[in-house]
């Protein structure tokens, strides 16, 4: 496809949402970028001891390949950071840029259908109950060789929603036209085929109907 197809994934920490932008960038041959990885390494860098906002204007491609970046430290240093305006607006075009390459392009993160793309071909919001992403990213962390009980894993969860829904830039919420994806029950299989479906099917409209808003 050598034309721009921008495809917006939200929604909270161990929801599914990179699980589910990964597998559907692959399906369709999509780039992919998981911005949570841009505030995790302006985080990471602020742990170290540089200013938030420098850091951002400075933010290279190897710095996204930290090896601490899924860690629970990155992921609260990210939502702090991620809190300030000015980084917010630092990062932001890069990630334009990448959502309008050409050959399609899935970003996901907390703000994408409703601040970095909001003209997105297709927007997906997926969420599942507390326990359920506790559980999950629980799971992960342990798996990784992380000590941490599976409350500690909830109350950060929790923190950080708190965090991320109450800030006032971009804060973390439905786009008003994005398809709601509730995985609390979905086995992966299923949410990956909920949301290729749901893509593919935006994919045949746009095939009869002409370049949609971010293909103009």
């Amino acid at each position: 496809m050598g034309m721009a197809f921008t495809v917006a994934i939200d929604g909270p920490a161990a929801a599914g949402k990179g699980t589910i932008a990964r597998a559907v960038a692959a399906h369709f041959g999509f780039a992919h970028l998981d911005t949570g990885l841009l505030y995790r390494a302006v985080g990471q860098r602020m742990l170290a001891g540089e200013d938030a906002v420098m850091a951002a204007r400075d933010l290279r491609a190897e710095d996204l390949d930290h090896p601490d970046l899924r860690g629970v430290q990155a992921a609260q240093a990210a939502s702090r950071v991620a809190a300030i305006p000015d980084v917010r607006a630092a990062l932001l075009d890069f990630q334009h840029a990448f959502a309008r390459r050409l050959g399609g392009a899935v970003l996901d993160g907390r703000d994408i259908g409703t601040v970095i793309c909001p003209q997105a071909d297709v927007k997906l919001y997926v969420t599942a109950s507390d326990a359920t992403r506790a559980m999950r990213r629980h799971k992960e962390l342990t798996a990784a060789g992380q000590v941490i009980s599976r409350e500690q894993v909830l109350a950060d969860l929790r923190e950080r929603d708190a965090r991320d829904s109450a800030r006032a830039t971009a804060p973390l919420k439905p786009a008003g036209d994005a398809v709601l994806l509730d995985t609390t029950e979905m086995t992966i299989a299923d949410a990956v085929k909920a949301a290729v479906d749901h893509v593919a099917a935006r994919l045949a409209d746009r095939d009869e109907s002409g370049p949609g808003p971010a293909g103009k």
